[in-house]
């Protein structure tokens, strides 16, 4: 997977946002100004995606691109190699599990906007 079909994919999630809130490198997407998913547009190897903290540990076993995410709560997040042993609709359907788990953790009155796809 390269970096175009990994924001194109993002970007196909109803509600999905994209912006650059920390510097102009770090592409960051999200829900409700909630982020679920970062790549580094000079360093794009890898995304970090949010993951559910068991599942986060049993990917990271079964996968050597599936790594605790890089200066992120390693914990919640992975960063997952887009050239790796991770295959391509593995990382889909990470992207749409870590919009999930953003989504899950919005105020119940609003969660209804994003929870389509």
């Amino acid at each position: 997977m390269n970096i175009e079909q990994f924001r194109d994919f993002c970007l196909s999630l109803h509600g999905t946002q994209e912006r650059f809130p920390f510097d102009d490198t770090t592409l960051v997407f999200e829900v409700n100004r909630k982020m679920f998913a970062m790549i580094a547009l000079d360093y794009t190897e890898f995304a970090n995606l949010k993951c559910d903290p068991d599942r986060a540990v049993e990917l990271r076993e079964r996968y050597s691109g599936i790594r605790p995410g890089w200066h992120m709560n390693k914990r919640h997040w992975n960063s997952v190699y887009l050239d790796s042993d991770v295959p391509d609709e593995l990382i889909y359907e990470l992207i749409r599990h870590s919009r999930s788990c953003v989504i899950a953790g919005l105020p119940k009155n609003i969660r209804h906007l994003y929870d389509k796809e």
